[in-house]
């Protein structure tokens, strides 16, 4: 089971250094950050933009790789997130994965002025998103692209990717038109469990969800003829309320449960001093130790 942590762009770059750095000294297979404009109490509080921190942080790490978790369609355009991720993945050395979603109705839904999408087209916005960013980043040049929403017309992506045939993505997605997307696109699987019902759920329910995602991104595979076996699963801590960093034991039982299911990653916040993601950041450490032990 590899292991990675999410770290919130909520930090000054002076003492959000430190956090990579030690992020990577304590063996995290990825440290990924959220990629949204603004978020939930963090509103008023520092808050940057993820991929110049993705930037600073391939500046300063060797090893670990890095990721979005997520960038969304909200306030995004796939002709310059491919610009940049392509940017971002030289910088690092071939280090970069993109995670993608499909978006919310948060602040970052309005923030350019438009109206919140319909969870509808939100869905169908996301699946021709994912598709322009393959293209966009498979080729060094695009004549054109026509889309419902998204367009390009004579975009390059030179020198391309420093990974082969592209960048790996992250996909996120528990409904049925978003695993389509997964299956077609997705590198990694990226679930949250059930956020929605979280307050209803014990380990054992969430697990029980897991499983139910993991089963019908099985049949989505079938589906179009891909083996469910070549895509990576990663489930992210932080939604639901198991107790993954309680204990070393409750951490060690949670990752056998879901590595018997088929999952192959985590994603841990970076324990906070303060709620979100509070926690005690010598049982993470612990935890982390046990990880690489």
């Amino acid at each position: 089971m590899r292991v990675g942590v999410v770290i919130l762009p909520n930090l000054r770059w002076a003492d959000a250094a430190p956090v990579w750095q030690q992020a990577e000294a304590l063996g995290a297979h990825t440290a990924w950050t959220y990629d949204h404009l603004t978020w939930r109490d963090q509103r008023d509080g520092p808050w940057v933009s993820a991929l110049p921190l993705l930037t600073a942080a391939a500046g300063v790490t060797r090893t670990m790789r890095l990721g979005t978790l997520v960038t969304s369609p909200n306030f995004r355009h796939p002709v310059t997130l491919a610009k940049e991720a392509m940017t971002i993945d030289d910088i690092s050395g071939g280090r970069l994965t993109l995670g993608i979603g499909g978006g919310g109705t948060g602040w970052d839904a309005t923030a350019l002025g438009q109206q919140p999408w319909t969870a509808a087209e939100r869905t169908r916005r996301f699946a021709e998103f994912v598709d322009h960013l393959d293209h966009l980043l498979r080729e060094p040049a695009t004549d054109r692209l026509d889309g419902e929403w998204y367009q390009a017309v004579d975009a390059r992506n030179l020198p391309g990717c420093g990974q082969r045939p592209r960048l790996p993505f992250a996909v996120a997605g528990g409904g049925p038109r978003a695993l389509a997307v997964v299956a077609r696109h997705g590198d990694i699987w990226v679930t949250l469990g059930d956020p929605a019902r979280a307050a209803e759920l014990d380990a054992a329910a969430c697990l029980d969800v897991a499983r139910t995602q993991a089963a019908a991104l099985d049949r989505a595979c079938e589906q179009i003829g891909r083996d469910p076996a070549t895509l990576s699963r990663l489930y992210m801590q932080g939604a639901t309320r198991e107790p993954w960093l309680e204990s070393t034991e409750a951490f060690a039982d949670l990752a056998g449960r879901y590595g018997e299911i088929g999952f192959t990653d985590l994603a841990l916040h970076w324990p906070r001093a303060e709620p979100p993601y509070q926690a005690d950041p010598d049982v993470f450490e612990a935890i982390m130790a046990t990880v690489n032990a």
